[in-house]
């Protein structure tokens, strides 16, 4: 069995996006896709100040990619080109399938005291599901599975297994894994990992020591793990919740700019060309 040990750790930075929302971009658009793959993007979207987010994300095309919404506190009200409409609230996720087009919003609006937390992921389609159907997978709360072990720790399984319990977002074709993980203060946590799948983890409260080294990763902190079999992470003095991300590598070329990643530059352009001419939709 071979430890995992840290490839890459990232910062995540403040940024804006939407119509002015402030938020902290953890990786995406500057990195090598390569280095994440199958991941592209993740957003922390944290803030306890309305003005800071309530503008949200108006109406914009994606194609080629899945959005995976994570939400903490507040919700995210969202519409799309299909009709679809809903909203997500604390603890529930919404893992959208893009595919071959879609042109949606985002309006987001805090809790009783103005809070409004939450994550986007961004998962790439392989070339063969880029133009497949668009689909939402809206997963409440109650629905996501809670194992708590015998030393305290937390997992709440959104995609993926852990300890023979299977998360609610499945048959997706990266093979991912979500897993949000609460360890208790100076308690060691392992993981089981597959080979070749690419691993990270986010910290989004208290202190992590992660891989051999036991290297130090407090909040808003990603840690890139290289391969291997499994990885640990100990919770410091004050604990550690940590959003934990695997998924099975693309290995193909990626055309990217904005919300629309494609794998070869002509196809980009006529992504934009479609929704320049209003051809972009291609399911009802």
């Amino acid at each position: 069995m071979h430890e995992r040990d840290i490839t890459q750790i990232l910062q995540a930075r403040p940024t804006r996006e939407g119509a002015g929302v402030h938020l902290h971009r953890v990786f995406g658009f500057s990195e090598d896709p390569a280095t994440f793959d199958p991941f592209l993007l993740l957003d922390d979207f944290r803030s306890d100040h309305p003005d800071r987010y309530m503008k949200g994300f108006l109406w914009h095309p994606h194609r080629g990619i899945e959005t995976i919404t994570y939400m903490l506190r507040g919700e995210v009200e969202h519409g799309d080109s299909m009709g679809n409409r809903g909203t997500i609230t604390a603890g529930d996720v919404q893992w959208m399938t893009a595919g071959s087009g879609i042109i949606h919003q985002e309006m987001p609006a805090g809790d009783a005291d103005g809070a409004m937390h939450g994550f986007q992921l961004w998962a790439n389609l392989p070339a063969a599901h880029k133009m497949m159907a668009p689909r939402y997978r809206d997963v409440r709360d109650a629905d996501i599975p809670r194992i708590t072990g015998k030393d305290g720790t937390t997992v709440r399984i959104i995609a993926g297994t852990f300890e023979g319990t299977e998360g609610p977002v499945r048959d997706i074709v990266i093979d991912p894994r979500y897993l949000d993980i609460t360890v208790p203060p100076e308690t060691a946590f392992r993981l089981d990992t597959a080979r070749g799948h690419t691993v990270f983890c986010y910290i989004i409260g208290g202190t992590g020591y992660c891989g051999n080294g036991g290297t130090p990763a407090g909040n808003r902190t990603l840690v890139l793990f290289d391969d291997g079999d499994t990885c640990t992470v100990t919770a410091g003095a004050d604990g550690v919740r940590l959003l934990f991300v695997s998924g099975r590598p693309l290995g193909e070329t990626v055309a990217w700019r904005g919300p629309i990643v494609m794998n070869t530059e002509e196809e980009l352009q006529r992504a934009f060309e479609e929704y320049r001419e209003g051809t972009f939709i291609k399911h009802g």
